[in-house]
Formats: structure tokens, sequence, C-alpha cells
């Protein structure tokens, strides 16, 4: 049980989870209706996006493993290593948020999101795949650290 406790993966998964989580409901009023749903179907819809963001944060932590060679990279990220695995996510981020506004209709945007050129992306979306998953990876980091080692003779 313990190993699994330790797997990038895992760590990866439950604090993406977590603090995507938190803002999904923190940006509902930039999404129109959403502020005036239901809690439940609104607790649904916030939900199935953080998901969907913990999908986002597996892949992009995968790819930028597979160019690093390494599962663990993030103990001591190069700039490129960060900047991969942020760009994937804001790229996935681009491509959905595109298609649930302007293909699926699923979301729409209400005047308090300012857009981002080219393709008319919420700011408020691509801010969040800067900011959570560079947290993410700092308490990755602090979680997934070499244990101290104890000195010989304690117990």
């Amino acid at each position: 049980m313990n190993r699994i406790i330790y797997l990038p993966e895992l760590n990866l998964a439950l604090f993406s989870f977590v603090f995507h989580f938190v803002w999904e409901f923190l940006q509902v009023p930039t999404y129109a209706g959403m502020a005036e749903m239901e809690h439940w179907p609104a607790t649904l819809i916030c939900t199935q996006a953080t998901i969907g963001d913990v999908g986002f944060a597996l892949s992009a932590y995968w790819a930028t493993a597979l160019a690093s060679r390494s599962r663990f990279w993030f103990q001591a990220p190069r700039p490129w290593q960060i900047g991969l695995f942020l760009a994937i996510g804001i790229l996935l981020t681009i491509g959905f948020e595109w298609y649930y506004i302007n293909i699926s209709g699923f979301l729409v945007y209400s005047y308090l999101m300012p857009l981002v050129p080219p393709f008319g992306t919420g700011l408020s979306p691509l801010v969040q795949w800067v900011i959570v998953p560079l947290l993410v990876l700092l308490v990755m980091q602090r979680q997934l650290s070499p244990l101290p080692m104890q000195p010989t003779g304690a117990r």
C-alpha cells in the first residue's frame, strides 16, 4: 500500500483533482447560467470539467515523462520540462474549450469572461492551466521528496 501512495501519477491525479475542482467553482460566474443553476447539476458540471482537467494533467505529465525519459522529472524540473507540461495542458484546454463553446454549445461564456485571441478562449481556463499545474508540481515535489535519512541506531 505504501508504494501506491508514492506513485507520481496518483499524486498528480489527486492534487490536480482537488485544486482544479476549487478553480472550477471559482470560475462559475464566467460561464453563462452556471451561477443561477441548481446546486447539484452545477456540481456535476464542475466535477466533469475537473475529471477532464485531471486527464489533461496526466496526458501532459506522461508526455513530459516520455520526453524526459523519467517519471520523476518533476523532482528537479528543467525549464523545458515545465514548459512542455504547461504547453500540452494549455493546448488541450484551448481545443476542448473551443469545442464546448463553438461546436457543441454545451458551454457559453458570460460577459465576465475575458477572451484571448485567436480562438476566443476564455482567460480563466488558460490562467487555470498555468497556476494549478505549477501548484500541483510544487506539492508533488514536497510530497514525494526523499525521506530524510535516519541517524544510525535511531528507531
